[in-house]
């Protein structure tokens, strides 16, 4: 493992307004560059009242313009929501105003449900345009030859780094082909990681992008003093997801005692496996289970996130995750 990084989801906390989740995310963003995180990312979700990062560009620019020296990015831009020359100026002039920190990720679900697809203008038809829409984008952060009918400015020449992320076989085997980073969705659905993972590095292609794979294994953390105080902060995100999963999504709930009280037995099931590639409890389980989970799926790079209602709690959470993970990323380049 060369790198850790984090993965912020800007939640929206029960009591709490868009306005304090924005606020902590920049919170969190400095405590991460100070803790020695490589990257700090931010993803696209829309008509989720416990979200904040609608606007993943905007917020990625308060993130950078807050912050000196961590990298900063998208985790990801869902690219079917948006024309590739809008992303490639948006991402093209954060790079220019923050030159070889950001970073994009672009993801191919809409990241909302169907209503608000539509709502976004998405172009809704049979056609799966994604790899033709990866490339055209990755044409406009290139040099731009002259006489070029289109070009986008800022964003021609900036080379920006663009990623792709999946929770299928499909990504894997995009990224593969085009020569690009490859980022799987493991911190909520890990059921395809290892086919993934072994798609990914037997078939990649060197690329004028990467030499080699370059894969990141996304996991979820929450750290705590002990490890009971751990799985109970852990609970707000278990029901926040058990929520969304049966149509009910909000802000994120306080954490409760007992999960079974308030989740069905079958739906808590499901969202135990969705969510199991974790690290939850004190820093000694926590250090032993991000060990195990860089041992068995050897990634260059591991992001770890969490949802914890408490924003101190949260910050403590990543201090206790950093510890570990600083050691796990020493001992991996020193082996």
């Amino acid at each position: 493992m060369n790198h850790f990084s984090l993965l912020d989801l800007a939640p929206i906390p029960e009591g709490g307004t868009a306005a304090d989740a924005l606020g902590n995310t920049i919170d969190l963003a400095r405590l991460a560059e100070d803790s020695g995180y490589h990257r700090y990312w931010l993803a696209e979700h829309h008509n989720m009242p416990g979200i904040a990062s609608a606007a993943t560009a905007v917020v990625i620019g308060a993130v950078a313009s807050a912050t000196k020296t961590i990298r900063v990015g998208a985790g990801g831009v869902m690219l079917p929501n948006h024309a590739p020359l809008v992303i490639a100026e948006q991402f093209g002039t954060l790079a220019t105003l923050h030159p070889g920190r950001i970073d994009l990720g672009l993801g191919r679900a809409p990241g909302t449900d169907g209503a608000t697809a539509q709502a976004l203008r998405r172009h809704m038809d049979a056609n799966d345009n994604f790899p033709q829409d990866v490339m055209e984008l990755l044409d406009y952060f290139g040099d731009a030859p002259d006489g070029a009918r289109i070009r986008a400015i800022p964003g021609e020449g900036t080379h920006v780094p663009v990623w792709l992320l999946g929770s299928s076989l499909f990504g894997a085997q995009l990224a593969a082909h085009l020569g690009l980073p490859y980022a799987f969705a493991s911190h909520f659905a890990p059921a395809m990681l290892e086919d993934a993972i072994a798609t990914y590095r037997s078939t990649f292609r060197p690329s004028q992008w990467l030499s080699k794979p370059y894969f990141m294994l996304a996991a979820g953390v929450c750290a705590a003093a002990t490890d009971e105080e751990a799985r109970y902060l852990r609970s707000s995100q278990m029901l926040a997801f058990a929520r969304l999963r049966t149509g009910r999504p909000g802000k994120l709930p306080h954490p409760v005692e007992d999960l079974s009280a308030e989740i069905a037995a079958p739906v808590l099931a499901q969202v135990e496996q969705a969510l199991s590639c974790s690290a939850t409890g004190g820093p000694e389980m926590v250090r032993r289970e991000l060990v195990a989970l860089v041992e068995r799926y050897k990634p260059e790079e591991l992001m770890v996130t969490g949802m914890i209602h408490d924003h101190a709690v949260r910050l403590r959470s990543f201090s206790i995750a950093a510890e570990a993970l600083s050691d796990i990323a020493q001992a991996s380049r020193a082996a």
